[in-house]
């Protein structure tokens, strides 16, 4: 199993123990959203059926990561979340629904 995989599968962990917090940034993305509010149930959603397809391993205070799941419905979202390892606590940095223009398949950045 690849580094990426242990840890989304940490992830999925801290959600299904609720051991999940959302910033206020993320919170305020999600009521936000250009293209219609995203619930928690979705940003669940996207992460147990995710993958990880950018990892930002000097962010600090702990690495994060760009998952791109979809919801039930089909709704692309991408979610990029922390992990703190010694609290086993997954932390909602931002979620949003990517923008096409700006994202092709929703896996890789357009070039401007």
């Amino acid at each position: 199993m690849d580094e990426s995989t242990k840890i989304l599968n940490k992830i999925i962990r801290s959600f299904r123990k609720n051991s999940v917090l959302y910033t206020q940034h993320a919170r305020e993305e999600m009521i936000r959203e250009k293209f219609g509010r995203i619930t928690d149930n979705e940003v669940y959603e996207a992460i147990e059926k995710g993958d990880i397809i950018e990892k930002y391993w000097n962010d600090k205070p702990y690495p994060s990561f760009l998952i791109l799941g979809k919801t039930s419905t089909g709704r692309p979202l991408h979610v990029v979340c922390a992990y703190n390892e010694n609290d086993k606590l997954a932390i909602i940095v931002t979620v949003y629904h990517p923008d096409p223009d700006l994202w092709e398949e929703y896996k890789r950045r357009r070039k401007k």
